[in-house]
């Protein structure tokens, strides 16, 4: 089957291909136009050639002044050749990459709207080797194509028919060979096909295993996996060396096969060429004239073989990334979608969420929370904790039920407004590359650094960040790779208090920070959560205590719900879960 529909697939991919192009078809048509006249210059020079030989037979008998004649024309040949070659290479140059570029752009643009869900479930680094590599291998092939394939079929055109014009059966003995080189070059073709869609397929995910061992390092290194990782990457990149191995073959072979049935052309022509001027069918500048259009003929076989591997590799990454543009976008925001406006009242209606559709995860679950009001979320891993915090953001949908912030259903207002009314710190952090007055700023740029500096003051970062060789303008790397995990969480928790939104999230959001730091944490996140309604996600029970209502999930369920005094006294689950992590220490 897979046989039979990729043929079908890469007819679909060749389409989408020329509908990128359509935009830039008026450089396409200037290329064609300079191609032309590129090949008609080249073409023209073996006649003016053939020429010059015919006054030059014979002892004593060389016409010296049409010589010269013919080899100034010649020059200025070369030289239009020279020139609509240059200008043709802009035209091609401008189309591929404008291409590519809006390629990129469009890849770009999808990852924005693709849904957590898709995310989640496909590696980053096969994503970036679709955006990146892909969209190279894609782009050469492109521009071979626009740059041998044009020129190829109009020198093949063109001396056809001039040879048409001198000679017409020598000219039948090339065309009656010409298919055989057609034939091989269609059938290795097909074969390399096949072989290219695997090495784009592995090498996707050898820049998957590389980008998790590199962003796990320290995690290998620590857990000694260091053999296994390289076991695992030896076992792919020689999955990578096969696979590009059968395609280089197959497509190393193209090239030889035309070359040989090339040279039977050439032959061909010169044996039936030879015995015509013997027999004075043709001079012997005409002669010269068909055996270099036999060379000019055959050599762009030689060319259009090369190209159709490359575009046979360029349409398989091509198809990649058209296989990311095409995966389903987040649901559509409704067209009168509203611009919210939080009052901090949140409702949670019959709400159901699985990931899996035969793994149930929260079923049924109704909460009604009131402005101001601080929610805890306590319970052991996997019983929902989180994924309630993804649904309240709307980074995933409800199956079932619905959520409401101020009255209205978060599906019926913008993304950006519902996200933008919540604050977030996570237990997993998330930087940018560069100066630290950047990262807190992210949701706030234009914020002033005497409001950073005071965010960072209110966050307990600010000692540390002056203790830092530039202070706020030091540049950290790629997810602060050069600082604390501590510090980390101290900077995203410094980027909510300068925006400061009236509603807030926080999960985990001191795991990482000391028992000192965490304690005047806290005391900064009381005055934050003064008048604004929080969720607070917690495994630690002893930073919860004065929350207005704890809320107990197990399996998606919440099982328990009240202050933390009400809890402890009810002798039930929760008052279990504390007593398991201060027993001992205090009573309960």
């Amino acid at each position: 089957m897979a046989d039979k529909t990729a043929p079908t697939a890469s007819r679909s991919t060749l389409l989408r291909v020329l509908q990128l192009i359509r935009p830039y078809c008026g450089y396409v048509i200037f290329s064609l136009l300079f191609a032309a006249l590129n090949v008609a210059a080249q073409l023209y020079v073996p006649i003016l050639t053939g020429n010059a030989i015919d006054r030059m037979i014979g002892a004593g008998q060389v016409q010296f002044g049409p010589v010269l004649q013919i080899m100034g024309s010649i020059a200025l040949l070369t030289a239009a050749t020279a020139l609509t070659q240059w200008v043709m290479s802009l035209c091609n140059n401008r189309v591929t990459y404008s291409v590519a570029k809006d390629l990129r752009n469009a890849a770009i643009r999808k990852v924005q709207s693709l849904p957590l869900s898709w995310l989640d479930t496909h590696p980053a680094g096969d994503l970036v080797s679709r955006v990146i590599a892909d969209v190279d291998s894609f782009t050469d092939g492109l521009l071979m194509g626009f740059t041998q394939l044009f020129t190829g079929v109009l020198t093949i055109a063109g001396t056809l028919l001039f040879m048409l014009s001198v000679n017409l059966p020598i000219t039948l003995v090339v065309v009656c060979i010409t298919p055989l080189s057609l034939v091989v070059a269609g059938f290795l073709a097909k074969r390399t096909h096949k072989f290219f869609q695997q090495q784009s397929s592995v090498r996707g995910r050898q820049t998957a295993l590389i980008n998790e061992m590199i962003e796990g390092q320290k995690v290998v290194q620590a857990f000694g996996y260091e053999d296994d990782a390289l076991a695992a990457f030896d076992q792919i990149n020689d999955q990578l060396q096969k696979t590009s191995l059968n395609a280089i073959f197959f497509s190393s072979l193209t090239n030889p096969c035309t070359r040989f049935v090339n040279n039977i052309v050439y032959a061909g022509v010169g044996l039936v060429g030879a015995l015509y001027a013997v027999a004075g069918g043709i001079t012997v500048g005409q002669l010269s004239v068909f055996l270099s259009y036999a060379n000019q003929y055959t050599k762009p076989f030689n060319e259009i073989s090369g190209v159709v591997t490359e575009l046979q590799n360029a349409l398989t990454c091509a198809a990649r990334v058209f296989e990311l543009l095409d995966a389903e976008s987040e649901i559509a925001e409704p067209a009168q979608a509203a611009v919210l406006v939080p009052d901090g009242h949140v409702q949670l209606q019959d709400v159901s969420f699985r990931y899996l559709p035969d793994r149930p995860l929260i079923e049924q679950f109704s909460l009604n929370v009131q402005p101001g009001q601080r929610i805890a979320i306590v319970g052991p891993t996997g019983c929902g904790k989180t994924t309630l915090i993804n649904l309240l953001m709307r980074y995933y949908d409800v199956d079932s039920g619905a959520i409401r912030v101020a009255g209205q259903d978060i599906r019926q207002v913008t993304r950006a407004s519902l996200r933008s009314s919540y604050g977030m710190v996570l237990q997993e952090t998330w930087l940018k590359a560069g100066p630290i007055r950047e990262n807190i700023a992210y949701a706030n740029p234009d914020a002033t650094l005497q409001q950073v500096i005071d965010a960072a003051k209110a966050a307990h970062a600010h000692s540390f960040i002056k203790r830092l060789p530039n202070g706020y303008d030091t540049v950290i790397t790629e997810d602060g790779g050069n600082i604390s995990q501590g510090q980390k969480q101290l900077l995203c928790i410094a980027r909510v208090m300068l925006c400061l939104p009236p509603m807030l999230i926080l999960d985990e959001a001191t795991s990482s920070i000391d028992t000192r730091t965490e304690v005047r944490i806290q005391k900064a996140f009381h005055q934050m959560m003064q008048g604004r309604t929080s969720f607070i996600v917690a495994h630690r029970l002893s930073t919860i205590r004065e929350a207005d209502i704890i809320l107990v999930m197990k399996d998606g369920q919440i099982v328990e719900q009240g202050s933390h005094e009400q809890l402890l006294a009810a002798g039930g689950f929760y008052a279990t879960l504390y007593n398991s992590q201060f027993e001992g220490t205090e009573p309960a």
